[in-house]
Protein backbone atom coordinates (compact mmCIF):
# COMPACT_ATOMS: atom_id res chain seq x y z
CA UNK A 1 0.00 0.00 0.00
CA UNK A 2 1.56 3.41 -0.72
CA UNK A 3 2.55 6.01 2.01
CA UNK A 4 0.06 8.69 2.43
CA UNK A 5 1.80 11.71 1.96
CA UNK A 6 0.67 15.20 3.42
CA UNK A 7 -0.41 16.58 -0.27
CA UNK A 8 -2.79 13.70 -0.76
CA UNK A 9 -4.05 13.88 2.78
CA UNK A 10 -4.82 17.55 3.06
CA UNK A 11 -6.51 16.94 -0.70
CA UNK A 12 -8.69 14.34 0.56
CA UNK A 13 -9.37 16.87 3.86
CA UNK A 14 -10.71 19.43 1.15
CA UNK A 15 -12.46 17.12 -1.18
CA UNK A 16 -14.33 15.70 1.72
CA UNK A 17 -14.98 19.15 2.95
CA UNK A 18 -16.46 20.50 0.19
CA UNK A 19 -18.39 17.10 -0.59
CA UNK A 20 -19.71 17.70 3.33
CA UNK A 21 -20.62 21.64 2.92
CA UNK A 22 -21.70 20.36 -0.68
CA UNK A 23 -24.73 17.83 1.28
CA UNK A 24 -25.74 20.77 3.63
CA UNK A 25 -26.54 23.32 1.44
CA UNK A 26 -28.72 20.71 -1.12
CA UNK A 27 -30.32 19.71 2.48
CA UNK A 28 -30.85 23.33 2.86
CA UNK A 29 -32.54 23.79 -0.55
CA UNK A 30 -34.51 20.93 -0.56
CA UNK A 31 -35.84 21.39 2.84
CA UNK A 32 -36.66 25.48 1.81
CA UNK A 33 -38.13 23.77 -1.44
CA UNK A 34 -40.36 21.15 0.74
CA UNK A 35 -41.34 23.99 2.89
CA UNK A 36 -40.26 21.73 5.67
CA UNK A 37 -38.91 23.42 9.17
CA UNK A 38 -35.20 22.93 9.15
CA UNK A 39 -33.77 21.70 12.80
CA UNK A 40 -30.80 22.80 14.10
CA UNK A 41 -28.67 19.59 15.36
CA UNK A 42 -28.99 21.58 18.79
CA UNK A 43 -32.55 21.21 18.74
CA UNK A 44 -33.88 24.67 18.16
CA UNK A 45 -35.24 25.76 14.35
CA UNK A 46 -32.93 27.54 11.78
CA UNK A 47 -35.92 29.09 9.69
CA UNK A 48 -35.39 32.54 10.93
CA UNK A 49 -31.96 32.11 9.60
CA UNK A 50 -32.42 30.41 6.20
CA UNK A 51 -35.89 31.82 5.43
CA UNK A 52 -34.92 35.81 6.52
CA UNK A 53 -34.30 38.01 4.13
CA UNK A 54 -30.77 37.76 3.90
CA UNK A 55 -31.09 34.06 2.76
CA UNK A 56 -30.70 35.43 -1.05
CA UNK A 57 -27.95 37.44 -2.75
CA UNK A 58 -28.51 39.44 -5.64
CA UNK A 59 -31.60 37.29 -5.73
CA UNK A 60 -29.85 33.80 -5.58
CA UNK A 61 -30.18 31.96 -2.59
CA UNK A 62 -27.15 31.50 -0.69
CA UNK A 63 -27.42 27.74 -0.32
CA UNK A 64 -27.32 27.35 -4.01
CA UNK A 65 -24.31 29.79 -4.01
CA UNK A 66 -23.01 27.12 -1.42
CA UNK A 67 -24.02 24.34 -3.68
CA UNK A 68 -22.26 25.92 -6.54
CA UNK A 69 -19.06 26.79 -4.53
CA UNK A 70 -18.82 23.78 -3.05
CA UNK A 71 -18.89 21.48 -6.55
CA UNK A 72 -16.11 23.66 -8.05
CA UNK A 73 -14.14 23.36 -4.82
CA UNK A 74 -14.35 19.18 -4.73
CA UNK A 75 -13.55 18.96 -8.62
CA UNK A 76 -10.95 21.11 -8.77
CA UNK A 77 -9.28 19.73 -5.43
CA UNK A 78 -9.68 16.12 -7.21
CA UNK A 79 -8.26 17.71 -10.58
CA UNK A 80 -5.25 18.99 -8.37
CA UNK A 81 -4.57 15.82 -6.63
CA UNK A 82 -4.50 13.68 -10.17
CA UNK A 83 -2.43 16.83 -11.59
CA UNK A 84 -0.09 18.16 -8.98
CA UNK A 85 1.83 20.48 -11.41
CA UNK A 86 -1.41 22.40 -11.96
CA UNK A 87 -1.06 23.73 -8.01
CA UNK A 88 1.40 26.21 -9.21
CA UNK A 89 -0.72 27.58 -12.20
CA UNK A 90 -3.51 29.90 -12.13
CA UNK A 91 -6.32 26.90 -10.41
CA UNK A 92 -4.23 27.49 -7.23
CA UNK A 93 -4.75 30.97 -7.04
CA UNK A 94 -7.66 31.14 -8.34
CA UNK A 95 -9.08 28.25 -5.95
CA UNK A 96 -7.37 30.27 -2.95
CA UNK A 97 -9.36 33.50 -4.29
CA UNK A 98 -12.54 31.61 -4.52
CA UNK A 99 -12.40 30.18 -0.86
CA UNK A 100 -11.34 33.51 0.06
CA UNK A 101 -14.63 35.56 -1.29
CA UNK A 102 -16.22 32.32 0.55
CA UNK A 103 -14.73 32.52 4.02
CA UNK A 104 -15.55 36.70 3.83
CA UNK A 105 -18.77 35.60 3.01
CA UNK A 106 -19.76 33.54 5.27
CA UNK A 107 -17.62 35.23 7.88
CA UNK A 108 -20.56 38.40 7.17
CA UNK A 109 -23.71 35.78 7.30
CA UNK A 110 -22.07 35.09 10.44
CA UNK A 111 -22.20 38.59 11.49
CA UNK A 112 -25.40 38.72 9.98
CA UNK A 113 -26.90 36.58 12.45
CA UNK A 114 -25.54 37.53 15.61
CA UNK A 115 -25.86 40.85 14.92
CA UNK A 116 -28.89 41.75 13.22
CA UNK A 117 -30.93 38.85 13.24
CA UNK A 118 -29.83 37.94 16.47
CA UNK A 119 -30.78 34.04 15.88
CA UNK A 120 -28.26 31.69 15.56
CA UNK A 121 -28.03 28.65 12.56
CA UNK A 122 -26.00 25.83 13.48
CA UNK A 123 -26.00 24.04 10.01
CA UNK A 124 -24.92 27.85 9.06
CA UNK A 125 -21.89 27.78 11.26
CA UNK A 126 -20.75 24.36 10.01
CA UNK A 127 -20.91 25.56 6.76
CA UNK A 128 -19.12 28.61 7.71
CA UNK A 129 -16.22 26.48 9.55
CA UNK A 130 -16.04 24.47 6.39
CA UNK A 131 -15.34 27.53 4.68
CA UNK A 132 -12.92 28.37 6.83
CA UNK A 133 -11.09 24.87 6.96
CA UNK A 134 -10.94 24.89 3.01
CA UNK A 135 -9.32 28.23 2.93
CA UNK A 136 -6.65 27.74 5.49
CA UNK A 137 -5.88 24.21 3.99
CA UNK A 138 -5.24 25.64 0.70
CA UNK A 139 -3.28 28.23 1.93
CA UNK A 140 -0.71 25.70 3.67
CA UNK A 141 -1.01 23.86 0.31
CA UNK A 142 -0.07 26.71 -1.45
CA UNK A 143 2.55 26.86 0.63
CA UNK A 144 2.72 30.81 0.38
CA UNK A 145 1.47 32.05 3.26
CA UNK A 146 -0.93 34.62 4.25
CA UNK A 147 0.95 37.48 3.34
CA UNK A 148 2.38 35.49 0.20
CA UNK A 149 -1.69 35.45 -0.74
CA UNK A 150 -2.06 38.87 -0.37
CA UNK A 151 0.43 39.90 -2.27
CA UNK A 152 -0.87 37.59 -5.21
CA UNK A 153 -3.77 39.82 -5.37
CA UNK A 154 -2.46 43.24 -4.34
CA UNK A 155 0.58 42.45 -6.88
CA UNK A 156 0.73 45.44 -9.58
CA UNK A 157 2.42 45.65 -12.99
CA UNK A 158 1.90 42.06 -14.14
Amino acid sequence: MPEMTLYFALHILLIACAFGGLALAAFIHFRKRLHTPIVCPVGHSCDPVVRSDYSRFMDIPVEILGVIYYTVTAIAYAALLAMPELQTGMLGAALLGLSAAALLFSLYLTAVQGFILREWCTWCLISAALCAVIFFVGLRLADIGALGFIALFTETGR
